[in-house]
């Protein structure tokens, strides 16, 4: 049972010459979200992270993207090397076929020449003689041509000209029809089917 409040009892004589407790500037106004804001705070905390989360990522695949490209620099160049080794390869395999064929085309020849000395070796021989010899020796170049894919361009008489193997030097009256060839001047020659000179011809005008 409360007892009634009497403002002239001795306790209440001690509380009356006592000071109230000081409070701080504006205690009295504050409201619970002036306080802080937990939830915020963990937001932008979990934003963060993330964005950590992200650079990591970032980096990883930074590192790996750097990796793949020496890799790839590295193949290039192992690329690049074969390729030059190759190239260089085939140049002196080509340098080397171009020497043989000459050689080999050169010792061919030698025979002839050989045949063309004792030819001329000869002090006393008939027409008939220097006839057959003659003849020995051209079908003895001849020969050497065979071996090494060189033929003769001898065009018939009468047959159409053909600009890619045949040298009109004249264009004559004739019977034959017009572009016909009349005459051989000289045979031409091809090495494969590379021609090396055209047969010089006249052609019917």
């Amino acid at each position: 049972m409360s007892m009634p409040h009497d403002p002239h009892s001795p306790l209440s004589a001690s509380h009356a010459g006592q000071p109230e407790a000081d409070l701080p500037e504006g205690a009295d106004n504050a409201k619970p979200s002036d306080m802080g804001e937990p939830a915020d705070v963990n937001e932008e905390l979990a934003g963060l992270y993330a964005e950590i989360e992200q650079l990591k990522s970032n980096a990883q695949q930074l590192q790996a993207l750097q990796s793949k490209n020496a890799e790839l620099s590295d193949q290039y160049l192992r690329a690049k090397a074969d390729a030059d080794n190759a190239r260089r390869r085939a140049e002196d395999d080509v340098a080397k076929a171009r020497k043989f064929g000459i050689e080999s085309f050169a010792q061919d020849l030698l025979a002839v020449a050989d045949s063309l000395d004792a030819a001329l070796a000869i002090e006393a021989a008939s027409a008939e003689q220097l006839l057959e010899g003659t003849r020995a020796t051209q079908q003895q170049l001849l020969s050497v041509f065979e071996r090494h894919k060189l033929s003769p361009i001898a065009p018939e008489l009468g047959s159409k000209f053909d600009p890619n193997l045949h040298q009109a030097i004249s264009a004559v009256p004739a019977e034959q029809d017009s572009g016909a060839i009349v005459s051989v001047l000289q045979k031409g020659y091809a090495i494969g089917e590379r021609i090396l000179r055209p047969a010089l011809v006249t052609v019917a005008a």
